[in-house]
């Protein structure tokens, strides 16, 4: 019995380590690794931007993948649907420019701010998948769908979170959207590597260090004035100084308050995963 109770508990610990497995070389020695970030909105990333300014730095290939226009987010009365998608797109891409990464690496698939849970999902799916095999990435960063549990996200997180989880399973299958292989000449593609962002805590199990990056992230944040200013209320365009005279030193301020510290070093936070996406979201079952 005690025995029995052993291993048990061994295999118990065994699967555990499985599940939150570190990646062989910490996240700081990546380089020559493709990197796909998917997210539901212009500034999803931007919990992740001292990590793509480290990654991108070190010579990784980083493209970011926006599901919807962010085309609703907004209490100005003025702004219609049409006026707010060119705002968000403007300042995604200032964003970026911030991590040093130029427009030809961003892809937006136009769906509207709100809605994609309502989305038609074989579609949904179809062009993330068609993104995969085009870009072959080696790492994806997407929403956590969850560690064993589901996890609670807004509406249109939450329906990004499991679309790429399950575009991810979809691309390795070449008899799964086999239009993009046998006309658009792509392959079946398999991600190996995942970094989860937006998850509980307790789930995370990777820390990346982004003391040097700190920065360009408080720089790439302050591009979405329309969200994260009064600009919410009343917006008076891209630049932060044409806004009441404290908003600009509030606006620093709040993204360097959401920066994570830890033992003095400034950090994001991720859970990370490797191997097939059938496992993501739980650790081997017995």
């Amino acid at each position: 019995m005690k025995t029995t109770r052993f291993l048990i508990f061994g295999y118990l610990i065994f699967t555990s380590l499985i599940g939150f497995a570190q990646p062989k070389e910490t996240v700081e020695n990546w380089k020559g690794k493709r990197v796909l970030l998917i997210g539901a909105h212009p500034d999803d990333d931007h919990q992740s931007h001292g990590t793509l300014a480290m990654l991108n730095k070190n010579g990784n290939e980083i493209y970011i993948l926006t599901m919807s226009t962010g085309n609703v987010g907004t209490k100005d009365p003025k702004l219609g649907k049409d006026d707010l998608a060119k705002i968000r797109r403007i300042e995604q891409l200032d964003a970026m420019k911030q991590i040093g990464l130029s427009e030809d690496r961003y892809i937006n698939l136009g769906y509207d701010d709100g809605r994609l849970e309502f989305a038609n999902k074989e579609e949904a799916i179809g062009k993330l998948v068609y993104y995969i095999r085009k870009l072959k990435p080696d790492v994806l960063m997407a929403f956590d769908p969850g560690y064993n549990y589901q996890v609670w996200h807004k509406s249109d997180h939450r329906a990004a979170a499991y679309l790429a989880a399950d575009a991810v399973r979809a691309a390795e299958w070449p008899l799964m959207y086999e239009g993009h292989i046998i006309q658009d000449k792509l392959e079946a593609h398999v991600i190996p590597e995942f970094l989860f962002y937006g998850g509980n805590v307790s789930d995370k199990n990777t820390i990346v260090d982004i003391t040097d990056f700190v920065e360009q992230r408080v720089n790439a944040g302050s591009k979405y004035v329309s969200q994260w200013t009064s600009g919410w209320n009343n917006y008076l365009g891209h630049d932060i100084d044409k806004y009441p005279a404290t908003e600009k030193e509030k606006l620093f301020n709040n993204i360097r308050k959401r920066i994570k510290v830890i033992d003095g070093k400034s950090v994001e936070r991720f859970r990370y995963h490797q191997g097939a996406p059938d496992s993501m979201g739980h650790a081997p079952r017995d």
